[in-house]
């Protein structure tokens, strides 16, 4: 049987990696406060609750650029995205929503996955 998959999505900087490795429990993916730090999927498996999961981090969504490498780090979110069962949707809970976390939640309302909201920072 395979494990669940959580997929953690989000604007960059707001917090997706820093979470990913505290859930991780060590320090797998880099924590920037550089935009597009993470680039790729960065998978662990974790337990949480004694529930054992697959965890994914994602790079930041912009989806309003139009810089190929963050169109490219869309596409690898819109995979783990599609591979989800939960998504835990990001945002900075000091800035609140904007335009750009309004844009990544009508599209992550399409998706099957729950989705889980975070605010962080």
């Amino acid at each position: 049987m395979t494990q669940p998959i959580v997929a953690i999505i989000g604007r960059p900087n707001v917090g997706k990696s820093t979470l990913f490795n505290k859930i991780a429990g060590s320090r797998i993916a880099i924590v920037e406060d550089t935009p597009g730090v993470t680039r790729d999927r960065i998978y662990a498996d974790c337990e949480w609750t004694s529930k054992k999961f697959t965890l994914i981090d994602t790079g930041g969504i912009e989806p309003y650029s139009k810089d190929s490498i963050f169109a490219q780090m869309r596409r690898q979110a819109q995979i783990a995205v599609e591979m989800a069962e939960v998504i835990v949707f990001v945002v900075d809970g000091r800035e609140g929503m904007n335009a750009s976390d309004q844009e990544v939640a009508n599209w992550l309302r399409k998706s099957p996955a729950k989705v889980l909201v975070a605010g962080d920072k």
